[in-house]
């Protein structure tokens, strides 16, 4: 199911792209739910699809040096769903792996991203919910991720935090009241961000 579409007790469930777009700016939540044929679809979009396809395509000729592991099992774009999250979305690739302090077992989450090296807030976020549906699906904690930085062909470590999946739960019921209620939320603070963005000729009073 996707936003706004009714089934079985109701229950919405977002890409963990949505997530990611609402931490950006919460509006663009409500176009995509609530106003899905304004959505238009960007040049940094296409670019983003195709240069993580050709990533993925070099990730399987390579080891599991670049994210300081000896040894691990690797997946690559894989479905997770999780209704009790209302969260879906295909993960560029998941390892599981013993390879730790601990010797126990881990699922660790990669999403690539096409930025040169800065890593901002709804980057971590969207790992962190990734994180979240891996543990679910495979059972097995998930204590860190990595963000690849396909520019700079190097994995950044992050730590996925109980604090940082308390801000996945609260953010995912906003979503899902906006997707309901069809409420406009008010946009980001952070204007800057408007005048890169896809939907700013939809938004009359920024």
């Amino acid at each position: 199911m996707h936003p706004g579409e009714e089934g079985e007790g109701d229950r919405l469930s977002f890409r963990v792209s949505d997530l990611k777009q609402y931490f950006y700016c919460p509006r663009v939540v409500y176009y995509h739910a609530c106003l899905p044929a304004v959505r238009p679809t960007t040049f940094a979009m296409q670019m983003g699809a195709e240069q993580g396809a050709a990533e993925r395509r070099r990730e399987e000729r390579r080891s599991l040096r670049p994210y300081h592991l000896r040894r691990g099992e690797i997946l690559f774009d894989l479905p997770l769903a999780s209704r009790a999250l209302r969260l879906h979305g295909r993960l560029d690739m998941a390892i599981r792996t013993d390879d730790n302090a601990t010797g126990t077992m881990e699922a660790i989450p990669v999403d690539y991203k096409l930025t040169p090296g800065r890593t901002v807030a709804h980057f971590l976020l969207q790992l962190t919910a990734y994180g979240m549906l891996l543990a679910e699906v495979w059972g097995l904690p998930v204590r860190r991720g990595f963000l690849y930085l396909i520019p700079a062909r190097r994995a950044r470590e992050l730590a996925i935090t109980p604090a940082m999946q308390q801000q996945v739960i609260v953010a995912v019921a906003d979503m899902t009241d906006i997707a309901r209620r069809e409420r406009m939320p008010p946009p980001t603070r952070q204007r800057g961000k408007c005048a890169v963005c896809e939907f700013r000729r939809f938004c009359n009073d920024v």
